[in-house]
């Protein structure tokens, strides 16, 4: 069912070629930007129209408009499940009291006496959230966008989702409802590239947005490619990924389950176990066929996921080369399940997100943990970020000198403009002072 890589008995590989060993899936963004491209030229020259007639060729419904009353986003949350709604709204609470503190403070360094330096931290005026609508429904990815960009102060948010035959053309009702308890009341039927595409150029019934963020498949990821100048985005993100470093300590029930967790989204999802142990490796294939059998989604997600070329389980010699995999890998979702697992987990670089020890799974982050679950994929980890409210801010350097500090320091930039062979930006400082510098 999953593949064995046995790194056991040499001496690692290190950088790049490491990296070539490990498993991972094929995501080419470059051949579906060709393809994206002239649906993207569409929505921008046609607008709503254009938005309508992709609704019908790809979901197969026809809307009447794109943008959805805002009477129907009440009322899906008035139709929404008791327990549902409980449990986003501890999601939202969890997820808003970690984005508070991630919040940065205006602060101004005095470099010389009458010259300071402020940085500003100034929120995106516009965004545009994603939150797919496909093989599955994500009311935790609209909390996962939405709560940050809150916090960081964006004033204006919307929000798009694929159309759903099944809901008559509206996104899924609880995406819906989500939105409803974050308070977002502009939400637009729309999928894919076309999403991306309204956001970014805006149409009849949308405003274009400064900023494009959320999951998606390779078209929203091929999307993003293609706008990224034009607008700002979080990642290209794609397949979702899971690796757990574990030691002989780990029950191999768990970590079956984990890998199990997120083979259920995609058929690319990739899942790989990181020991030192040969028998939790054999332990955990033994478990894996009997949950499979036991959850939904097998053939068409599960089993191509756990079989394709991004999953395996790795055998290392101990963990000090468990973690050299595990940070050349540079997961979407790292679990450490050692002894000593926050020791261990203390020392890896590049993870989108960290689980540390036997209670804190990768589920748990998807939905309640308080982090974020847009996390950099691919390997992108090792030099990007996860979705927080730093991503909807724009730092701004305020530089405020006076006459006497602009003079104490005018023979340095006349200096160094002349050895640059820029005259004029050794003129603009000499203008100030009678063309003489003091």
């Amino acid at each position: 069912m999953i593949s064995r890589i046995d790194l056991r008995g040499t001496a690692l590989p290190t950088g790049g070629a490491l990296r070539s060993v490990l498993p991972r899936a094929e995501f080419d963004v470059a051949a579906a930007l060709e393809k994206v491209r002239p649906i993207c030229e569409d929505v921008r020259h046609r607008g709503d129209e254009a938005l309508i007639e992709y609704a019908q060729r790809f979901d197969g419904v026809r809307l009447e408009q794109v943008r959805v009353p805002p009477e129907l986003i009440v009322a899906a949350l008035e139709q929404l499940d008791p327990q549902v709604r409980a449990a986003l709204e501890e999601s939202i609470r969890r997820v808003r009291l970690v984005s508070r503190e991630q919040r940065r403070e205006e602060h101004t360094t005095q470099v010389v006496p009458g010259g300071t330096v402020t940085e500003k931290w100034i929120p995106v005026d516009r965004v545009g959230l994603y939150a797919p609508g496909g093989r599955a429904v994500y009311p935790s990815s609209v909390i996962m966008n939405a709560v940050p960009a809150q916090e960081a102060g964006v004033p204006s948010i919307a929000l798009a989702s694929p159309a759903q035959a099944e809901f008559g053309g509206l996104p899924h009702p609880t995406i819906l409802a989500a939105c409803a308890l974050l308070g977002i009341d502009e939400v637009y039927a729309a999928g894919g590239a076309t999403a991306v595409a309204m956001f970014a150029y805006g149409t009849d019934s949308c405003a274009p947005a400064d900023m494009v963020t959320g999951p998606g498949n390779i078209w929203v990821a091929a999307a993003k490619r293609y706008f990224t100048g034009l607008i700002g985005i979080d990642a290209e993100a794609g397949p979702t990924e899971i690796a757990v470093l574990a030691d002989g300590s780990a029950d191999p029930v768990h970590v079956a389950a984990d890998l199990v967790s997120q083979a259920e989204h995609d058929p690319l999802a990739a899942a790989v176990l990181v020991t030192d142990s040969e028998a939790l490796a054999d332990a955990v294939a033994k478990e894996l066929p009997a949950q499979v059998a036991a959850t939904r989604h097998v053939e068409d997600r599960i089993r191509p996921a756990l079989g394709g070329r991004q999953s395996a389980i790795v055998l290392v010699d101990g963990i000090e080369e468990g973690l050299a995999v595990v940070n050349a890998y540079g997961a979407e979702h790292l679990e450490v399940i050692t002894e000593d697992a926050a020791e261990v987990a203390a020392r890896v670089r590049n993870a989108g997100a960290v689980f540390v020890g036997a209670y804190s799974p990768v589920s748990l982050g998807d939905y309640v943990a308080g982090s974020n679950h847009v996390l950099p994929t691919g390997g992108c980890a090792c030099h990007s970020s996860g979705l927080s409210v730093q991503s909807f801010l724009r730092g701004v350097h305020l530089v405020d000198y006076s006459r006497e500090a602009l003079a104490e320091v005018a023979h340095h930039v006349v200096t160094l403009a002349e050895a640059e062979d820029l005259p004029a930006h050794g003129a603009a400082i000499k203008a100030r002072f009678g063309w003489e510098v003091p």
